[in-house]
C-alpha cells in the first residue's frame, strides 16, 4: 500500500548475500579485491575505460562529479528542478566550494538545448559573472521522463561545442535504460557524458551508489575529495559487494524494468489524470484533495507533489497484485 518512495523500498536477496559474504577479514577503505574490480566491472558494462568509485549517496556521487567537472569560480546549468537545486541542501555549493547552479527551464523537469543556450546567452565573457564549466540533467527527470540517446547527444555536443563538462544524475538510470532498451554508453560516452550518478539505492540496493567517469583521469582528484569529505568508508568491500551483486546477471535492469511495468499498470488506470507521459517507475496524476484524502483512506501512502497532483512511485519488488488495488482505486475515481 506505500507509493510514497522507491527508497523505501527492501533491499533485494542478492544484495544481503553478497554483503555477507564480503563480511570476512580484508583490505580496509578502498583496498579490497571487491572495490578494486569496479573499474573492470564498468568498464565491460559500458564498453569503454571508465574510473568507478563507491560512495555512499546519491547527493554525494552527484556533487562529487560537479566538483569534478566545476572549480569553485564557476556554474552548472541545471533544470530549476533538478534533485541537485530543491533537494540537496546545498550540497553542490558545498562540495564545489562555492560553484553556482545556473537554471534553466522545461517541461517535465526536463532541459534540451535551446533551454540551456538561453542560458548560456545571458552571460557575458568578463571576469565579473560567473561562467559555465558544466551542465547536469537527470534521467530519469524528476517527473519520470526519460533523456532519449538522441537528446543526450544534442546536450553533449552543445557541451563539447562549449568546453563544458556533462553530468548525469542517473538515480534511476535503471528505469531509463530499461525504458528506452538502449545500451548504457548509448545515454553516456556515446553521447557525451563525461560524469554519472549510477544510482542502485532506490533500485533494490542499499547504501552503496556507483559515481562513474568516462573521463578516467577526473577520478585522480575525486579520490580525494571522496577522502575530504568523510566518504571514504573504512569498510568499502561492503559498498563495493552491493553494487558487484546488482551488476551480476543484470539484476539492476531487471529490477528497473519490473519498477517500470508497475508504473505502466498505474498509467492505464489513471488515463486522463496522467500529468506526464510515464516513462519510468513515477507516475504523477491529478487528484483533488478530496480524492486524495478517499485514497489514503483506503490505506495508500503516496506523496503530494504539487497542489491538485500526487506523485506515486513504483518499487523494484512491488507485484501486479501488490499494485492492483491503487488502480482499480483511482480508475473508480
Amino acid at each position: 500500500m506505500r507509493f510514497f518512495s522507491d527508497n523505501a523500498a527492501p533491499v533485494c536477496q542478492p544484495v544481503l548475500d553478497a554483503m555477507i559474504a564480503a563480511n570476512t577479514l580484508d583490505t580496509a577503505y578502498d583496498g579490497d579485491a571487491r572495490s578494486r574490480a569496479l573499474d573492470a566491472r564498468f568498464s565491460e558494462l559500458f564498453g569503454a575505460e571508465v574510473r568507478a568509485l563507491w560512495v555512499p549517496s546519491g547527493t554525494s556521487a552527484n556533487c562529487l562529479a560537479l566538483a569534478a567537472l566545476c572549480p569553485p569560480h564557476g556554474a552548472v546549468v541545471c533544470h530549476r528542478e533538478a534533485h541537485i537545486h530543491n533537494d540537496e541542501a546545498g550540497a553542490p555549493g558545498f562540495y564545489t566550494h562555492g560553484a553556482k547552479l545556473l537554471l534553466a527551464d522545461g517541461p517535465g523537469a526536463k532541459l534540451d538545448v535551446a533551454a540551456i543556450e538561453g542560458v548560456l546567452a545571458g552571460i557575458r565573457d568578463d571576469v565579473h559573472q560567473v561562467q559555465a564549466h558544466a551542465i547536469s540533467i537527470t534521467n530519469a527527470t524528476e517527473y519520470g521522463l526519460t533523456y532519449t540517446p538522441e537528446e543526450t547527444a544534442a546536450i553533449g555536443a552543445l557541451a563539447k561545442a562549449r568546453g563544458l563538462g556533462l553530468h548525469v544524475d542517473g538515480a534511476r538510470f535503471a528505469n531509463a535504460v530499461a525504458h528506452l532498451g538502449c545500451a548504457p554508453a548509448d545515454l553516456t560516452w556515446k553521447a557525451g557524458v563525461d560524469a554519472l550518478s549510477f544510482g542502485f539505492v532506490k533500485n533494490g540496493g542499499m547504501s552503496a551508489e556507483a559515481l562513474i567517469f568516462f573521463k578516467p583521469e577526473l577520478a585522480d582528484a575525486t579520490l580525494y575529495r571522496r577522502k575530504r569529505a568523510g566518504l571514504l568508508l573504512s569498510k568499502g568491500r561492503y559498498l563495493a559487494a552491493q553494487i558487484h551483486a546488482m551488476l551480476d546477471d543484470d539484476l539492476w535492469l531487471a529490477n528497473g524494468r519490473a519498477a517500470n511495468a508497475g508504473a505502466a499498470l498505474l498509467a492505464r488506470a489513471a488515463g486522463d489524470r496522467l500529468v506526464y507521459p510515464v516513462e519510468a517507475n513515477e507516475v504523477f496524476v491529478r487528484l483533488t484533495p478530496d480524492e486524495a484524502a478517499g485514497l489514503r483512506a483506503l490505506g495508500f501512502d503516496f506523496y503530494d507533489w504539487a497542489p491538485g497532483e500526487a506523485r506515486l512511485v513504483i518499487s523494484w519488488n512491488q507485484s501486479e497484485a501488490e499494485i492492483a488495488p491503487l488502480a482499480d482505486a483511482i480508475a473508480a475515481l
